[in-house]
C-alpha cells in the first residue's frame, strides 16, 4: 500500500499501463475514494499539469463523467484522487449469472453513457479507449465514463502513434491504421457496447487486428467500395483485402433486443465514420425517435428514459 497525505489506502482495486489504482480514505472527512498513481516519475507541476488526462477532466465536469476530486504530487509520484465508484460495467455484466439486463436497464446505462459523451465531445475531446472497463458503476442506475489518460482533443493533429482501445471496441478505421480518425470511433464502440449488454458476450471478440475485421464482416457483411471508399483506400495502403462474407442480421444475433434498438446499433455500426451519428445529434435528434423520457425520483441519478417495445425474453448467460 502507498503512503499519500491526507489519505489512508487499502486494497487494489485495479492496475493499467500508466498507472494503478488503489482504495483510498480521506482522513479529513472518512469519504471513500479511487486513488491512482502514475507509473512514472513527475519531478515538477509543470510536468504534471500537461498530462493529457488532467488537461481533460479538469474541463469535464458532468454526472456521467468520473469526478476528478484532486491531483497530489508527493515524492515524485503523481496520484489522481477520484470519487469512489462501486464497479465497472465488465464487472457488472459478469455478476449477471444467466440474468439479462432488461432492455429498461440497458436504455439507461445507454442513456448515461451518450450523455457523458455527448459532454466529452462538445468540449473537444473523444475518449479513444471506450470499453465496458472504463465505465464505472453504481450498479445500473448510474455510470460514469473513465480513465482518460488516451483522451485526445479533437481539434488535434493527427498522427496518433500510441495504443489506442481495446480491440474488441476499435473501429475499421484504426483497425486499417488510418491517421486521422477522431470521435466517430467513440460512436462506434457504444455500439459494440450496447450489444454485449444484451447478450452479455462481445459481439466482435477478435483475436487479432486481422481477425477483428473478420469478425466485422461476419456481422456486417463485407462493405462495398461504395459504402466506404476512404476505407478501400486504407486497405490498399496495407495490402489487405476484406473478406468475402454475406451480413447476419443483428436481429438473429441479438433476440432479446427491440427493432429501435436494434436501429441505433446499425446506425453506431456503420463502416464509413462519417455515417454514423455524432453523440450531440444522437442524444437530442436521433433518440427523440427511439426514446421517451422521464424524470424518476431515483438517488444518485437524474434522468431515466423508456420507450414502448416489448419487453426481451431471458437467457442463458454464455460460459468462458
Amino acid at each position: 500500500m502507498w503512503t499519500i497525505n491526507r489519505y489512508t489506502t487499502f486494497k487494489q482495486l485495479g492496475d493499467g499501463t500508466y498507472g494503478s489504482v488503489l482504495l483510498g480514505r480521506s482522513n479529513e472527512t472518512g469519504e471513500l475514494v479511487a486513488i491512482k498513481r502514475m507509473k512514472r516519475k513527475f519531478h515538477s507541476w509543470d510536468e504534471c499539469l500537461n498530462l493529457r488526462e488532467v488537461k481533460s477532466l479538469k474541463k469535464l465536469n458532468h454526472v456521467n463523467v468520473v469526478k476528478l476530486k484532486e491531483v497530489v504530487r508527493e515524492n515524485d509520484h503523481l496520484y489522481f484522487v477520484f470519487e469512489y465508484m462501486k464497479e465497472n460495467l465488465f464487472q457488472l455484466m459478469k455478476e449477471r449469472e444467466e440474468k439479462m439486463f432488461s432492455e429498461h436497464e440497458i436504455r439507461n446505462i445507454l442513456f448515461q453513457v451518450l450523455s457523458g459523451l455527448a459532454f466529452v465531445h462538445k468540449h473537444g475531446y473523444f475518449h479513444r479507449d471506450m470499453k465496458p472497463e472504463n465505465l464505472l458503476c453504481m450498479g445500473p442506475e448510474l455510470v460514469k465514463i473513465a480513465d482518460f489518460g488516451l483522451a485526445r482533443e479533437i481539434r488535434s493533429q493527427p498522427p496518433y502513434t500510441d495504443y489506442v482501445s481495446t480491440r474488441w471496441y476499435r473501429a475499421p478505421e484504426v483497425l486499417l491504421k488510418s491517421s486521422s480518425y477522431s470521435s466517430p470511433i467513440d460512436m462506434w464502440a457504444v455500439g459494440c457496447i450496447m450489444a454485449e449488454l444484451y447478450t452479455l458476450r462481445p459481439l466482435f471478440p477478435g483475436n487479432s487486428e486481422v481477425d477483428e475485421i473478420f469478425k466485422i464482416c461476419q456481422v456486417l457483411g463485407t462493405p462495398y467500395k461504395s459504402d466506404w471508399p476512404e476505407g478501400f483506400n486504407l486497405a490498399t495502403s496495407t495490402n489487405f483485402r476484406f473478406p468475402k462474407c454475406d451480413p447476419s442480421n443483428l436481429r438473429s444475433l441479438i433476440p432479446n433486443a427491440s427493432d429501435e434498438a436494434i436501429a441505433l446499433m446499425n446506425d453506431m455500426l456503420q463502416w464509413d465514420p462519417e455515417r454514423r451519428p455524432k453523440c450531440s445529434c444522437f442524444i437530442f435528434i436521433v433518440c427523440d425517435v427511439f426514446f421517451f423520457f422521464f424524470f424518476l425520483p431515483i438517488p444518485r441519478h437524474l434522468i431515466s428514459f423508456n420507450f414502448n417495445s416489448r419487453q426481451p425474453h431471458m437467457g442463458s448467460r454464455p460460459q468462458g
